[in-house]
């Protein structure tokens, strides 16, 4: 089955030695102690519960397989992975509430995962000597309204049920959200995901209408108790540094009967740079119910480098040719390159999965593990044609990278930059993406693979955004800035910090130092509190 990762999947061998930074293991350096106490505690606060039921230590003979049964990246499913102590795994509120408390008790860092899909495993690993994984894959409740055109979705399930139980209540809604089926809801929504919906109705957090949330203190909150500053921090600004979201409401969107889509590659050698340059000034500015992915890569059997263009429209083929021979001919799109489908059937297009039932949207492992690192920019201007064909050459010498154009305009410009803490908006005309997969273990390996996604990101840097150079929350990079975990400080937040979040990145300082003083909900890029003179007058 094809990975949902739209990246480059190569074997090269290897003719340098490179440097890797290697991290030991610390599941099984603790006996049963810390568990049993852990266990206690959980008993104590759900007395009528058989919470050993949803508990595991690595002498669990399931803690393995249910560690591993959402881990989506393996670079971090080694045998020197650092590994959580223990593993909840909740069937209700309650079980968090309690998680909550006994984890601070304990003074143990907490891991909050959905689906696994965080590009640097931050969901599942820590880099401290204890943590302890809650995975929220139980909590995957699904209820529709076409009635009020809304959803309730519990952050455990993934994008592919959602619009599974979407489709079952009717086929013209919609939520515009991502095209990888076996993504989790929890952290898609809460760090801005986005689709091809967006052009015309936005990011996943510009339809969010309230949410469940349980904060530091156990307490469980909607948009109403837990107030508009922290309903804004949690749409775009990253769920795990405030707290443990339950739920989100959505506010559904509507679609036609009938989409159309395409997908087209062109390569170096028959005008596709003189295409590629030509979409750079159309698509951000073509009809809003159209969107154009560009994907380039090497094509290192013909030594050349192939655009593929993958196009989704809202609406028949008929409109779509015409829009297309209006705003971008030099594409050549004719009917034959299109195919008219529902909704529902579009998202199986993405994947590459589209002569398959819909019902393979339910399936949660539907898609491989590889190694694979990811890197993000954003563009403001089109790159100049002579930095376009030096960039098919740099790509053709590293031959290993693939580097996604995703168009921005249409309703993205219209949303003031400040209204949720994803700030990318008015003035960016593409989202870029670099990635690698492999599947060759060894850190030699690994350590090749991910220099080669740096190398192209540094050749890169005269084209992008600059002050700050923006990135996306939901491509994590930890190569963009780190903090001590459990000790983050202002200004090493803010390394990351202004660069995914620009100057929203002080608001939701103020929102985490207001919700969560103590640090508690903290990871290697999660938003630090701060307490000095200047934040202290923001609260008189």
């Amino acid at each position: 089955m094809k990975s949902c990762h739209h990246t480059l999947l190569l074997l090269l061998p290897l003719t340098t030695s490179f440097v890797f930074q290697s991290f030991t293991s610390v599941a099984g350096d603790h006996s049963g102690s810390f568990y049993e106490t852990f266990l206690k505690c959980m008993s104590h606060r759900n007395s009528s519960d058989r919470v050993s039921s949803i508990l595991y230590n690595p002498n669990n003979s399931s803690y393995t397989s249910t560690l591993q049964a959402y881990i989506r990246n393996k670079r971090f499913n080694t045998s020197t992975t650092p590994k959580p102590i223990i593993i909840v795994t909740p069937l209700h509120q309650t079980h968090v509430q309690s998680t909550i408390f006994c984890s601070k008790n304990l003074s143990i860092n907490l891991r909050i995962r959905s689906g696994g899909h965080d590009f640097e495993g931050l969901s599942y690993v820590s880099y401290t000597r204890h943590f302890l994984l809650l995975d929220m894959s139980n909590l995957r409740t699904i209820d529709v309204n076409i009635t009020e055109e809304t959803a309730i979705v519990e952050v455990g399930a993934t994008i592919g049920e959602l619009y599974y139980r979407i489709w079952e209540k009717s086929k013209v809604h919609a939520f515009p959200a991502g095209v990888c089926s076996t993504v989790g809801i929890g952290g898609h929504i809460s760090g801005g995901g986005y689709g091809v919906l967006m052009r015309k109705y936005g990011l996943t957090v510009d339809n969010i209408v309230d949410a469940i949330i349980v904060d530091v203190n156990g307490r469980v909150l909607d948009r109403k108790s837990m107030g508009e500053d922290l309903f804004w921090a949690i749409r775009g600004g990253g769920g795990a540094s405030f707290g443990v979201i339950l739920s989100y409401k959505l506010r559904l969107v509507g679609v036609p009967k009938t989409v159309t889509v395409f997908r087209v590659s062109k390569s170096s050698g028959e005008k596709g740079i003189d295409i590629v340059d030509r979409w750079q000034y159309v698509a951000d500015k073509i009809d809003r119910d159209l969107f154009i992915r560009l994907y380039i890569k090497p094509n290192n059997g013909k030594k050349t480098m192939e655009a593929e263009f993958t196009g989704f429209f809202l609406g028949d083929s008929d409109r779509l040719v015409s829009v297309m021979n209006k705003g971008f001919p030099e594409l050549g799109i004719q009917k034959n390159d299109c195919k008219e489908m529902s909704w529902i059937e579009s998202e199986l297009f993405w994947s590459s999965t589209d002569k398959a039932p819909v019902e393979v949207l339910l399936d949660r492992s539907l898609f491989t593990s590889h190694y694979a690192k990811r890197k993000s920019d954003f563009l403001q201007i089109p790159i100049p044609r002579d930095g376009m064909e030096s960039l098919f050459r740099k790509m053709m010498e590293l031959r290993v990278v693939g580097l996604t154009f995703n168009p921005y305009g249409g309703r993205m410009s219209e949303i003031p930059d400040w209204e949720t803490p994803f700030p990318h908006r008015a003035g960016n005309i593409f989202k870029l993406h670099y990635g690698v997969n492999w599947n060759e273990e060894g850190s030699e390996l690994a350590a090749y693979y991910v220099n080669q996604t740096r190398v192209l990101y540094d050749f890169m840097t005269p084209f992008v955004s600059k002050d700050p150079r923006g990135a996306y929350l939901n491509y994590r990079d930890l190569d963009i800035g780190v903090s001590r975990v459990g000790n983050n400080s202002y200004s090493e937040g803010k390394v990351y910090g202004e660069k995914y979040f620009k100057g929203n990145f002080d608001r939701l300082v103020k929102v985490k130092t207001m919700v969560d003083p103590g640090n508690f909900f903290t990871n290697e890029q999660s938003i630090p509190p701060r307490f000095d003179s200047r934040y202290r007058r923001m609260f008189r």
